[in-house]
């Protein structure tokens, strides 16, 4: 009989074992992930559905300018290029976070071990620098929850380290131009000694954009300081600078503009010249140190800041508007400190992890008129604050030669306030301030079937705060709504992994009631206001499916997301949301596959395949985006120079131009709800290294 080897013990295999020389081989070929435990383990170890995604700056067929580039063939997660730069990528896990129309509600983001996710619970993913990533893991379901607030999802990016001694320096560009005026150029130069090595990341991005009034411009430069003072140490400094001087807002179409002309603009955008405007700037520091043989811990400090200004689709002059011209000024700062101890308990491992973390958000927000796209009178001026101190704690336990059992807990401290500056007659003084108390329990079982099937379940609990501007304003009164709860939810799961020969599958059932959600009350004078609805329900079925035998590599990722009001409610701006009406944004089906040959050594050649079925716009599904299918393909070639490695690289993305709404503006009270995806564009790029 075959032998399973886990946690250093002997274990009794079933029949199913591939023979062990090719089992462990397939181990090892695994992808390495940490954010389901922690620690470092298999993908296909890991007791949670968990995805890693690989990705070499060098040979990867696209310019790395968006995380939805390298993300399709993730199954739960819809993350979607917009076409329009001003408000960044949309990004849904399982259904949390569809209802966001800016920025990433609902999911946590992590680059390289630090937050790009604010207290509040508002993050961003368009500050990775993708140009120097080597890998992005996406963990779904409940053991998310021991992340802290609004972690529907994680999704973690994990920048390249810089090469130390032996390993030689290196030197890497490229550039790459495309349709609709893309244009892209990245340079890389990493090196060290032995103990120290230092990464240098800078790219460049410019587009005219698919649609009228969507020009784009940004800049981001990533630096990675690597000590190893000794083996058991490694401090690693981060920096990472921001730019984007430039993306004009297109804003969305109505139904009738979508069909009848997708790359026009809404009339308003070019009279009040919508656009937004980003600096960014942070720096952190990681240190993992091993005590012994079996303590470890590791600690992070890390501080930025973050100035946006933006113009919005009206003038807002009313007295009582908060004006049609947002500038915020962030200043964002954290820490956090673990301990992670392996032990053995009748020879079997037990591994546990405790840790502290603390950040917080200082906001300056100031509203003005706009004078058709130039500031004028003052409308509101205000210090926002959000912070948070969480305390957690996650242990697994091998309990049994092919039984592991997890549990972990997170008890979270939510505050935020608003300090009003700006008080007249017809704005009063508006500050408050609330806090959040939560904490978030889970339980998970695994069972190792074998060497190559796993079966895995976990149940939790988690929370969802309302962002700063969720809280700002209630109705039939002035000051923020601190009546305003955080949605709380149970999440379940129950998932298989199955590995034989190049062969793999993934399956995962999970189920998530919400109560409290939080959703549209109302808009009034551009203020959107916010209340709470209960029994909210998100199920559904993810599948995903790999192979590499010879020349041909393919991929599918299905997704089956059923998300419903599970209770009717009334909103002043929607109406009647009747019970078993859809959540917006959140399509039934999705499917990506695909297809990848490889004739000779060193090319590479694929079609891709995007299918999705309707997504609704509105809470009471008063109109839907249509169901789609599109067509992609891409080739690379690698080539060798000298000293040199080259890679040349095309896409050819919309195959068969289709016009369909890329994503959806949910709940728009203009009715403005369509983003036209591009029509058929063309990318091609050339990078070399030294």
């Amino acid at each position: 009989m075959n032998k399973l080897i886990w946690g250093g013990a002997a274990l009794s295999a079933g029949a199913l074992l591939l023979p062990q020389a090719q089992a462990q081989q397939d181990r090892q070929l695994e992808p390495i992930v940490v954010s389901a435990s922690r620690t470092e383990q298999t993908r296909f170890d890991a007791p949670a559905s968990i995805d890693a995604v690989q990705v070499d700056p060098l040979t990867a067929a696209s310019p790395l300018v968006n995380m939805s580039e390298l993300l399709p063939a993730t199954p739960g997660i819809q993350i979607r290029e917009r076409q329009n730069y001003a408000q960044d990528l949309q990004l849904s896990v399982r259904g949390f976070g569809t209802r966001s129309t800016f920025g990433v509600r609902g999911v946590r983001i992590l680059v390289d071990g630090i937050p790009a996710t604010m207290p509040d619970g508002q993050g961003q993913a368009a500050t990775a620098t993708l140009t120097s990533t080597r890998r992005i893991e996406v963990l779904r379901g409940p053991v998310a929850q021991l992340y802290g607030n609004a972690a529907g999802g994680v999704v973690q990016v994990f920048t390249e380290d810089p090469p130390l001694a032996p390993a030689a320096p290196f030197a890497r560009a490229s550039l790459g131009a495309g349709s609709y005026g893309q244009r892209q150029q990245d340079v890389t130069l990493g090196g060290g000694a032995a103990q120290l090595g230092a990464l240098v990341d800078v790219s460049h991005y410019d587009t005219d954009g698919y649609r009228d009034h969507s020009a784009a411009e940004r800049t981001q430069a990533n630096a990675k300081i690597l000590w190893r003072p000794s083996s058991s140490t490694t401090v690693t400094g981060i920096a990472n600078v921001f730019r984007q001087p430039l993306a004009q807002d297109p804003l969305g179409l109505t139904h009738a503009q979508f069909e009848s002309n997708p790359r026009q603009v809404a009339s308003v955008a070019k009279t009040f010249d919508t656009r937004k405007t980003i600096e960014q700037q942070h720096a952190g520091i990681v240190v993992a140190h091993k005590l012994d043989a079996v303590d470890s811990i590791d600690a992070r400090v890390y501080g930025g800041t973050r100035q946006v200004m933006q113009t919005l689709s009206f003038s807002g002059s009313a007295a009582n508007s908060a004006g049609g011209v947002v500038d915020l000024d962030n200043s964002y700062r954290g820490a956090g400190l673990s301990w992670t101890h392996a032990t053995r308990v009748n020879n079997l491992p037990l591994n546990w992890t405790i840790g502290v973390e603390a950040d917080d958000l200082d906001q300056t927000r100031r509203g003005f008129v706009n004078n058709n796209g130039v500031a004028g009178a003052l409308r509101r001026d205000e210090l926002d604050g959000a912070s948070n101190v969480d305390l957690f704690g996650q242990a697994d336990w091998t309990f049994a030669p092919q039984w592991k059992a997890s549990a972990g807990v997170r008890a979270s401290r939510v505050r935020l306030s608003v300090d009003d500056h700006f008080v007249t007659s017809a704005s009063p003084d508006d500050s408050g301030s609330v806090e959040y108390r939560n904490t978030s329990p889970v339980l998970g079982l695994t069972w190792f079937a074998s060497d190559s099937f796993n079966v895995y379940g976990n149940l939790g609990r988690g929370f969802e705060t309302p962002t700063l501007t969720e809280i700002a304003y209630r109705a039939g009164a002035t000051g923020p709504n601190l009546a305003l709860r955080p949605s709380r939810s149970t999440q379940g799961e129950i998932g298989i992994k199955w590995r034989f020969g190049a062969h793999s599958l993934d399956l995962a059932l999970f189920d998530a009631q919400s109560d409290d959600e939080i959703v549209p009350l109302t808009t009034d004078n551009g203020r959107s206001i916010y209340q709470n609805v209960d029994k909210v329900e998100r199920r559904g079925l993810e599948a995903s499916w790999r192979t590499d035998a010879g020349r041909f590599g393919t991929q599918l990722a299905y997704t089956l997301l059923d998300a419903r009001f599970r209770e009717s409610y009334t909103s002043t701006q929607n109406g009647t949301v009747a019970a078993g009406n859809r959540l917006p944004g959140a399509p039934l089906h999705s499917l990506f596959a695909q297809l990848e040959y490889r004739p000779v050594p060193k090319l590479t050649t694929a079609v891709e395949m995007r299918i999705e079925s309707k997504a609704y716009v509105d809470d009471v599904n008063s109109d839907a985006a249509p169901g789609y299918a599109v067509f992609n393909l891409r080739a690379g070639k690698e080539l060798r120079a000298g000293p040199a490695t080259w890679y040349l690289y095309g896409r050819l993305d919309n195959l068969f131009d289709r016009n369909y709404a890329g994503s959806v503006i949910v709940n728009d009270s203009n009715r403005r709800f369509f983003e036209p995806a591009a029509g058929r564009r063309l990318f091609i790029g050339l990078r070399a290294t030294l």
